[in-house]
């Protein structure tokens, strides 16, 4: 199967998307990016083509019947376990990591000790890891850093208690150990994995159990199809980064516009907030960019700034949103400058405001900021897409209905939940059209010349 393939290295995030010659997304892979950017577009790239193969298996359940009403259910239970075995594997390399750096660590007399306290903690996190990948388990986040991180350090403070052992010590050979594991790709295991999960799987699911070698058939033969990487375009806040040559890399502000053009296909201005920059555009009917503007260097208004407030609360990102929605009024916030935010805040919470009062306030404060930048770009015409990470906090998204009914009146506003694809998804098309548009005009111009 011939596939095209996006990957939007962004700040904080990078994405890939894949579709086939129909332009049917196939699969979209997503991994928080790092120093090593080639191993970000990789890991991302994998995660896609993974991603891919469910798209596949649930096409090739559903045409045999074999699992009749169950199939959703055995495909979230199957990806499930699919997620559990990756992270065993990790897991293991951690380990092993670890207990090396901890051997040329100058522990002195506490060596053994440490050694013996990283085993302990291993076990656990091993024992427990299930639970993390179990039907209803919430996380904070999808990525292998962030959860081996918070287990480690609350397992680990722990067992330091125990083994006698400086807790210092355990988060020293951690950090050393985490960048070397996160900058690994595991691509050579992931047919192995999937198999040993639809194993997992059976055992969880007793009546695709007793179908298990009509279950089988159908996902081998999905394994075994080659998914030809046709052409494969970079784009992002760090496209020039990335691995590939000069023509395989486009433009962020052409793939959000693009992007945003392929989900809805009405679309005439894009806004679209991310880590680390605001973006708004103007497209033509064929999602051509017609005009832009972004923000300068300063953060403000980004998810960088919504990431600096949720660590001065001592919270997760993903719930500033929802604290938001309980607010009774809107504080007013005079500045979304990052670097004076955490005074601001520590201001109005020494006033007796609201927490809740003050997260709404934020929130209308970093979109007043996007308004303006619409502004300058030619306003909002209808229809309007917004896209990146930030669309999908609800207190962003009422904040941003109020203010475009407010200044321009009611329009069509499009928020996809996969719109953190958006830049991705333009790249994946602009890989399709490379090689089949151009393809076409080829051929058309052979048969002018015949």
């Amino acid at each position: 199967m011939r596939c095209f393939i996006g990957i939007d290295l962004g700040s904080t995030t990078t994405k890939a998307v894949v579709i086939d010659e129909q332009q049917t997304v196939l699969g979209r892979g997503i991994t928080n990016s790092r120093s090593n950017y080639d191993t970000a577009a990789a890991i991302a790239k994998q995660e896609a083509l993974v991603n891919a193969r469910f798209h596949l298996f649930r096409d090739a359940l559903g045409r045999s019947g074999v699992l009749n009403g169950q199939l959703e259910g055995f495909l979230a239970q199957l990806e499930r376990d699919f997620r559990l075995e990756q992270f065993l594997e990790q897991l293991t390399d951690l380990q092993s990591t670890c207990l090396r750096n901890a051997e040329g660590a100058r522990f002195g007399e506490a060596a053994q000790a440490v050694a013996g306290a990283l085993a302990e903690l291993f076990r656990r996190l091993q024992a427990e890891a299930p639970e993390l990948f179990a039907p209803g388990a919430k996380r904070k986040s999808d990525f292998f850093r962030d959860i081996a991180g918070s287990r480690y350090l609350a397992v680990g403070e722990q067992v330091a208690k125990e083994a006698g052992v400086s807790y210092d010590m355990l988060l020293n050979v951690f950090d050393r150990s985490i960048i070397e594991v996160e900058n690994r790709v595991y691509g050579d295991s992931i047919k192995r994995h999937l198999l040993d999960a639809l194993e997992r799987s059976f055992k969880a699911q007793p009546e695709a159990a007793r179908r298990a070698d009509a279950v089988r058939a159908p996902i081998q033969g999905m394994l075994g199809m080659p998914l030809e990487e046709s052409y494969v375009v970079g784009t992002g806040y760090g496209r020039a980064r990335l691995p590939f040559s000069k023509e395989h890399i486009r433009s962020e502000i052409l793939c959000h516009g693009l992007g945003a053009h392929v989900m809805y296909p009405g679309t005439a201005t894009v806004l679209d907030i991310g880590g680390q920059d605001t973006k708004a555009i103007q497209v033509d009917p064929h999602g051509i960019v017609e005009s832009f503007q972004m923000n300068d260097r300063c953060a403000a208004g980004c998810g960088r700034y919504l990431g600096y407030i949720a660590d001065e609360m001592n919270m997760g990102l993903h719930e500033l949103g929802p604290l938001a929605m309980k607010a009774t009024k809107t504080v007013r916030i005079n500045s979304t400058c990052t670097v004076f935010a955490g005074a601001e805040l520590r201001d109005r919470l020494s006033l007796g405001e609201k927490r809740e009062d003050i997260m709404a306030g934020l929130h209308r404060a970093i979109i007043l900021r996007a308004m303006s930048i619409l502004a300058r770009s030619g306003g909002i015409r209808n229809e309007f897409t917004f896209t990146g990470g930030v669309a999908k906090n609800e207190a962003a998204v009422k904040a941003l209905r109020q203010l475009v009914s407010e200044n321009y009146g009611e329009m069509t506003i499009n928020i996809d939940p996969d719109s953190i694809y958006t830049g991705a998804l333009g790249g994946a098309t602009f890989a399709w059209r490379a090689v089949l548009e151009e393809g076409k005009r080829a051929e058309a111009r052979a048969e002018a010349t015949a």
